[in-house]
């Protein structure tokens, strides 16, 4: 007599493998009918910006000599970024600046000590005025990192420098 129970074997195996493989899967049908019904306004507003906020200062820092001008966020600003980023990644990235910076200002100290160095934390524009007495505005808005570095040295435009490449980058715009 064939014992009843080894048959249901296969099919219990094979319904826990199907189980395993429908329950894995992404269902992306159902992904891409949300987005093709969802309204288009709400979508745009639950969207980051890869845009940091505007700053809340109007105010303008004039720059007339070889410089080195280091920007930063002003305090409401940073608060702004502070809401839009992740938490890990906004510690990670204040941790990275706060080093690149800090390095920064020791080279420019030790291999250009001639650059004047600049904090422009409350302002918006910088405005470097060129030995010719030609005018660059720069709005700080219009750059998307929290925190630079424009180097400056009266006859060119003003440049914004990798702070990672420091040395490279400003031995190549003062000799060019």
């Amino acid at each position: 007599m064939k014992r009843p129970y080894i048959n249901i074997i296969p099919v219990f195996l094979s319904s826990i493998f199907f189980c395993i493989i429908f329950s894995c899967s992404n269902n992306s049908a159902a992904d891409n009918l949300t987005i093709k019904n969802a309204d288009p306004i709400n979508v745009s507003k639950t969207k980051k910006s890869s845009h940091k906020p505007g700053c809340t200062y109007q105010d303008t820092v004039i720059i007339d000599g070889a410089s080195a001008v280091f920007y930063y966020p002003d305090s409401l600003q940073l608060e702004e970024i502070k809401q839009l980023t992740d938490s890990v990644v906004y510690i990670g990235s204040t941790h990275e600046y706060f080093y690149m910076m800090r390095n920064a200002r020791a080279v420019i100290k030790k291999e250009w000590p001639d650059l004047k160095i600049i904090e422009a934390k409350n302002y918006r524009y910088l405005l470097f005025i060129k030995k010719d007495n030609s005018k660059k505005c720069i709005d700080l808005d219009s750059y998307d990192n929290m925190y630079g570095l424009f180097v400056f040295d009266g006859k060119k435009s003003p440049e914004l420098v990798d702070m990672m490449n420091i040395n490279t980058q400003i031995s190549f715009y003062l000799k060019s």
